[in-house]
């Protein structure tokens, strides 16, 4: 990744955009597989953290599609520093108690 790949602020930190799509493409080149979506993301004081919904495992009918939510630690340039898979849940799941 070079700087003209991913132009960053005058700080030399990347913008939240692009942390968000730098977490996505990271991530999908880690798992071989593309992310659904990326649903946070928030600066650090060491760089950013995204969460990146990706499909586990495809079912049918598709509510039953097993997703999971990966934590993307990124340096303030934008570049993965390590993932975490924080949660695992059935598509058609909602949320209680968030």
């Amino acid at each position: 990744m070079t700087s003209t790949d991913h132009p960053t602020t005058p700080s030399g930190r990347t913008t939240a955009v692009q942390a968000m799509r730098g977490a996505a493409t990271q991530l999908a080149e880690l798992l071989g597989t593309t992310p659904d979506s990326v649903t946070a993301v928030r600066p650090t004081p060491d760089g950013w953290t995204a969460d990146v919904e990706v499909v586990e495992l495809e079912r049918v009918p598709d509510t039953m599609t097993i997703m999971a939510t990966y934590r993307v630690i990124l340096d303030p340039e934008g570049r993965r520093m390590g993932y975490e898979r924080v949660r695992r849940y059935a598509r058609g799941q909602l949320d209680r108690g968030r």
